[in-house]
């Protein structure tokens, strides 16, 4: 170590910043517009300035959804990489860098609790985790949920945020949709509410199966629901589509989405539907 090194790390200008521009600031993606993190956080990653809806963590769903003292329902184990799936990467390798950066070992996570006072469970799908992708830990978590519901007799509310079926667990990931299928309907037969939110972005195979199966469809602000993209869709029909197709609002003007609801009004929101569908106890 030399004289200037020795002197510069006295001083202090050697130790890391234990803050940095990039920790403070974060621009919206919607408006471009610098937003104190901070700020950005306190109001559920919804800029102040657009409204434009950021996409959230399982944890910080469930905990902005469900009152104090929720339980988080245990992992469900399944086969890793059934196929020995590899593209640029293992498919061990994805699923190692996933779990590196998040909480759990998989895309759907399961609370059970109650919101503003009335039993519910509630699954959510992280987008963060491999881009939210239905494989087989998404579908048994999802069915587990429901089993859960079921043996609560409860409403089941289900947060989606995906990019489809997950490629590499190929027809094992298309296997979850009928199961996931079949599980809707057995919350209907014991007349459970089975509640939908759809966030941004909802696609591919969970639309075309749980996401689209609700007793009440709610959306985010702006999301994007759909199953094929919109490229996919002008290219095959050889038409321009509409201003907005595939956003949430779009959707609720023509009858595919219920509501669609600001997130700091979804709790709320979801407590009136579940109190107007959840079947009276016998007097």
């Amino acid at each position: 170590m030399n004289w200037f090194t020795r002197v510069r790390n006295s001083l202090g200008f050697g130790e890391e910043k234990k803050t940095s521009e990039k920790d403070l600031w974060i621009k919206c993606k919607s408006c471009q517009e610098m937003l104190f993190v901070q700020e950005f956080e306190d109001n559920l990653h919804v800029c102040p300035r657009c409204e434009h809806h950021g996409r959230l963590s399982a944890d910080d769903r469930l905990a902005m959804l469900l009152d104090d003292g929720f339980e988080v329902l245990p992992q469900p184990q399944v086969t890793e990489d059934p196929l020995k799936f590899k593209d640029s990467k293992k498919y061990t390798d994805r699923l190692k860098a996933a779990r590196a950066n998040n909480p759990h070992d998989d895309a759907f996570s399961v609370g059970s609790g109650s919101i503003e006072g009335r039993p519910a469970v509630v699954g959510v799908q992280d987008f963060g985790f491999m881009g939210g992708s239905m494989g087989m830990a998404v579908g048994m978590a999802f069915c587990a949920g429901a089993e859960r519901a079921l043996t609560r007799k409860c409403a089941y509310i289900v947060v989606t945020a995906a990019g489809g079926a997950r490629m590499q667990e190929g027809i094992l990931s298309l296997m979850q949709m009928p199961r996931a299928t079949v599980m809707t309907r057995r919350l209907k037969a014991a007349g459970l509410p089975y509640i939908v939110v759809l966030t941004d972005p909802t696609t591919g195979g969970v639309t075309a199966s749980y996401a689209m199966l609700g007793d009440i469809h709610i959306a985010e602000p702006g999301a994007l629901i759909g199953f094929a993209g919109q490229r996919v869709i002008q290219d095959t029909i050889r038409e321009q589509l509409p201003e907005g197709f595939q956003r949430a609002e779009y959707l609720h003007k023509h009858g595919m989405v219920d509501m669609v609801v600001h997130r700091k009004e979804l709790k709320e929101a979801l407590a009136g539907v579940i109190s107007y569908l959840q079947p009276r106890a016998a007097a």
